[in-house]
C-alpha cells in the first residue's frame, strides 16, 4: 500500500470498520416482524433510554424498521444502553488482533461521542451511522475533519494528521504488501498538507478540507462506496 492507498485509508477506514462493528452487533442480519414489536416494548428496559424512533428517523436517514434493528443489535451488545471507550476498544481489536488498534479507536470513539462524556449513546451511535453511510458528500467530508480535528479547535495540525496516520500504520500498516516504511505516516502527512493547505499557513481548515477533497476523484469514489450496507 503506496501513500496514495494510505491517503484513501484514511477517507475510508471509518466507515469500513464500522461495517465490521456492525456485524459484530448482528445489525445487519434480516430483521423479522417480531423483532419490530419487541423492540418497541423493549425500549424502556435499558438504564439509558434512547429518543423515541419517529425523533431519531427525523434525524436520520435510517427508516423505522432499520432504527428498530440497529438498537437491537446495539442492545444486544450493550444492554446498558451505553458504550464506553473500553469498550469500543476490545469490539475494534477483535479485527485487528496482529495490530494495535488502541489509539484509533480512541480517535473513532470521541468522534461518535458527541457530548464528550465518556460514553457512547444509540443516539449518538445511529446519528454518526447515518452521515457514513447515507450521508451527504459534504456531511461525510465534515465528519472526516471532526475526527482529524482532535482537540476540534477547527483546525487539522500536522500533529493531529501524524496521530491519526499512525494510529492507522500501528492497527494494520505493518500488515500491508509491500510493507510500509517507517516514515511513510510523516510522508503521508506531507503530501496531505501540500495538498491541503492552500494558504501555507500551517494548519487546514474545514473550507480547505472540502474544497480540496472536492476536487479529488479517487476520495469522492471513496466516499460513495457503502451507502447501500443497510
Amino acid at each position: 500500500m503506496g501513500l496514495q492507498g494510505m491517503e484513501l485509508c484514511a477517507m475510508a477506514v471509518v466507515v469500513l470498520l464500522f461495517i465490521a462493528v456492525l456485524k459484530q452487533f448482528g445489525i445487519l442480519e434480516p430483521m423479522s416482524m417480531e423483532d419490530s414489536s419487541d423492540s418497541e416494548l423493549e425500549l424502556s428496559t435499558v438504564r439509558h433510554q434512547p429518543e423515541g424512533l419517529d425523533q431519531l428517523q427525523a434525524q436520520t436517514k435510517f427508516t423505522k424498521k432499520e432504527l428498530q434493528s440497529l438498537y437491537r443489535g446495539f442492545k444486544n451488545e450493550c444492554p446498558t444502553g451505553l458504550v464506553d471507550e473500553d469498550t469500543f476498544k476490545l469490539i475494534y481489536s477483535q479485527f485487528f488482533p496482529q495490530g494495535d488498534a488502541t489509539t484509533y479507536a480512541h480517535f473513532l470513539f470521541n468522534a461518535f461521542d458527541a457530548d464528550g462524556n465518556g460514553a457512547i449513546r444509540f443516539e449518538d451511535f445511529v446519528v454518526g451511522l447515518s452521515i457514513l453511510l447515507r450521508g451527504t458528500v459534504h456531511e461525510k467530508l465534515k465528519w472526516a475533519f471532526n475526527l482529524y480535528d482532535i482537540n476540534k479547535d477547527g483546525y487539522i495540525t500536522k500533529e493531529e494528521m501524524l496521530a491519526i496516520m499512525k494510529s492507522i500504520y500501528d492497527m494494520m500498516g505493518r500488515h500491508t504488501y509491500p510493507i510500509l516504511r517507517e516514515d511513510a505516516p510523516l510522508e503521508h502527512v506531507e503530501r496531505f498538507f501540500q495538498k491541503m493547505d492552500r494558504n501555507r499557513d500551517g494548519v487546514v481548515t474545514i473550507d480547505e478540507f472540502l474544497e480540496t477533497c472536492q476536487k479529488d476523484e479517487n476520495i469522492m469514489s471513496s466516499m460513495q462506496l457503502f451507502e447501500n450496507v443497510i
